[in-house]
């Protein structure tokens, strides 16, 4: 990773390369890891990708260790302000405010997220990385080597997606390994 990543405090990231003791030696060296990214921010979506991707994709096998990367890309921020005359720069005592809130959000949204993973006894690690979340993930799936990308999808419309483009569609354009875009169930009509 670039030195723009960090681990959240609220997750202990470390993965020992040590097995649990009801395994034997036979079956320690049988053993599989598979590694699952789920991409992380504020929405309801991602969150419910999450929660699928636990109900779905995990086998308590002693076979096979799951452990989930999650991760949030904070999009970087320009201290520059541009009103209708020239260019000014933020002072820096807000540059670092809008620093530290954005740390305080990935923190709370990485927070939620892990003890979502705890809850189902399932071994996760937290990322933040800051940067164009499109590129970041995909760069962060490939250095990580990991076996699946989940998603979750904010259903754009057509148009907005034209115009604003699709941080899963990117991924799943880009990314080198396989992606689980999650779609949110749809809203009865009334």
């Amino acid at each position: 990773m670039d030195a723009t990543a960090a681990e959240t405090s609220a997750a202990p990231a470390s993965v020992t390369e040590e097995q649990p003791p009801h395994i034997s030696a036979a079956a320690a060296r049988e053993t599989k890891r598979k590694m699952i990214m789920v991409a992380m921010d504020e929405s309801e979506e991602s969150f419910y990708a999450l929660n699928w991707a636990l109900d779905h994709l995990l086998n308590n096998s002693e076979e096979e260790i799951t452990i989930i990367t999650l991760i949030n890309v904070q999009p970087p921020f320009s201290p520059m302000v541009y009103p209708a005359g020239p260019v000014v720069f933020a002072a820096p005592t807000m540059v670092e405010a809008v620093k530290k809130a954005k740390q305080e959000n990935a923190t709370t949204i990485l927070s939620r997220a892990f003890r979502m993973c705890t809850q189902k006894r399932v071994k996760a690690e937290t990322l933040i990385l800051e940067g164009d979340p499109k590129d970041k993930i995909c760069r962060a799936a490939d250095e990580l080597h990991v076996d699946l990308l989940v998603m979750g999808s904010r259903g754009l419309g057509k148009i907005k997606r034209a115009f604003l483009g699709s941080v899963s569609d990117y991924c799943a354009q880009h990314v080198h390994c396989p992606i689980l875009i999650v779609k949110p169930p749809k809203a009865p009509h009334k």
